[in-house]
């Protein structure tokens, strides 16, 4: 096997949602083996040799490889930490990005103990730390202080053998003695253990802490075992009418999971219960339907364009019932994992009785912080990225995304996810 496909990536990148990090248990840990804190911006043909380090990583058979980075560019392959044998071709311990997703390689003389990139994305222009363990119960990469893919390879430095060359923002060998895989960005910290660092110690040296909520989503999509999912709201999420015959957002995002992530993802279910004219109300009293009998993993809620317009459902009502339907959805068999979607802002000159609905938007961010949900703040989005204004011209009537608006959703949906890779049909779809 060529080693450029040996190292082929998979997928793009979504938006990071995270909560402060703290930093006191770190001082009490036994420290790394190899620790270069240095933060230094590398160009594409940069890099720093840390071979003379070589003994204290070769021979671990378990342990962690943790680095903190940045990207600027996306590229194929971009070394975080390369451990190499430079005698052989194709003999390495790589913790790098491949495509924007997250890639772990051991390799020895040509054979492949290991080879696995994250589905997830983090080519976000954004500070990620990333680790990844291996014990003798597995491998695990972790992502800004959570789990995100679980592996029963249990191979690290001591399957690679000859190993002398160690190398930040580059991998080396003897087809390629000058370097390839050259990292472009920034790279503020890599480190090897020689133990398996627990939660807690990795979120303690994280530059950030996702959300418990997005790890476990993260983890669902890196996952090869079949997730349901449902996406539900109201006419907006339905798709009623006013696409135009086009895809609306669920099935945007349906293709994107099912079918651009690849195999075995496309036995994923992606299943859209929006109803027409739909409220919190309405799902309350549905739930069973509309979500429970579908047996999910992940539920996505996007309401409040008709409570907003609705008698008896102030806003005190409205969140009340999004703490309804946050709990509901952790208490399915299971603990599925709750997703809150803002609605997208309406032209007010013609629809005059949805004046609230930014206090609407703004009542489910106050709900989802509370509650440590994974939000989508389509409501916020579209003004910001319009000047301000509501972009109008993404709306069938007014109210109702069309085409234009729909995709609109299902972009800023992907990306918030980390599963944004503007390669992709999907991502890179634009409609006249």
């Amino acid at each position: 096997m060529r080693r450029r496909t040996v190292l082929a990536a998979a997928g793009s990148l979504a938006a990071a949602i995270t909560v402060p990090a703290g930093r006191a248990f770190a001082a009490q840990a036994v420290g790394p083996v190899l620790d270069h804190r240095i933060e230094k911006t590398y160009d594409g043909t940069s890099y720093t040799d840390l071979s003379a380090q070589v003994a204290a990583v070769k021979g671990l058979s378990t342990g962690t490889v943790l680095a903190t980075c940045r990207t600027t560019s996306r590229n194929l392959a971009m070394t975080l930490l390369g451990v190499s044998n430079p005698a052989e071709p194709s003999s390495e311990v790589f913790l790098g990005l491949a495509g924007g997703a997250l890639q772990f390689v051991v390799r020895d003389k040509g054979s492949v103990k290991v080879n696995r990139l994250t589905r997830t994305m983090y080519d976000d222009g954004a500070w990620h730390t990333f680790a990844v363990t291996v014990s003798g119960d597995g491998t695990t990469f972790h992502a800004d202080g959570r789990p995100v893919l679980t592996l029963a390879n249990t191979q690290f430095f001591s399957a690679v053998s000859g190993l002398a060359a160690v190398n930040v923002g580059r991998n080396v060998d003897s087809t390629h003695p000058g370097g390839e895989w050259f990292y472009t960005g920034g790279i503020r910290r890599v480190a090897v253990y020689d133990r398996v660092l627990t939660q807690a110690e990795l979120q303690a040296e994280s530059v950030r802490v996702d959300l418990a909520d997005f790890g476990a989503i993260s983890g669902i999509l890196n996952s090869d075992t079949p997730a349901n999912w449902v996406i539900t709201g109201d006419s907006i999420t339905h798709g009623a009418l006013w696409t135009n015959g086009w895809r609306s957002y669920a099935e945007h995002f349906q293709e994107r999971v099912r079918w651009e992530l690849g195999k075995p993802k496309n036995t994923d279910f992606v299943v859209d219960t929006g109803v027409s004219g739909s409220t919190t109300d309405d799902l309350v009293a549905a739930f069973s339907q509309r979500v429970t009998s579908f047996a999910p993993r992940v539920v996505s809620i996007m309401l409040g364009t008709n409570d907003v317009a609705t008698p008896g459902i102030g806003p005190a009502v409205y969140r009340a019932n999004l703490l309804r339907l946050v709990a509901a959805v952790r208490a399915l068999p299971g603990g599925a994992v709750p997703v809150l979607q803002t609605p997208n802002p309406v032209d007010l000159t013609r629809w005059s009785n949805r004046t609230a609905l930014g206090d609407y938007a703004e009542t489910m961010r106050s709900v989802a912080q509370e509650q440590g949900v994974v939000l989508v703040d389509h409501h916020a989005h579209w003004t910001a990225a319009h000047g301000g204004s509501v972009p109008t011209d993404l709306l069938g009537d007014g109210l109702h995304p069309d085409q234009r608006g729909h995709l609109f959703l299902a972009h800023k949906m992907i990306k918030d996810l980390r599963v944004f890779d503007p390669g992709s049909r999907v991502c890179s779809m634009v409609i006249p």
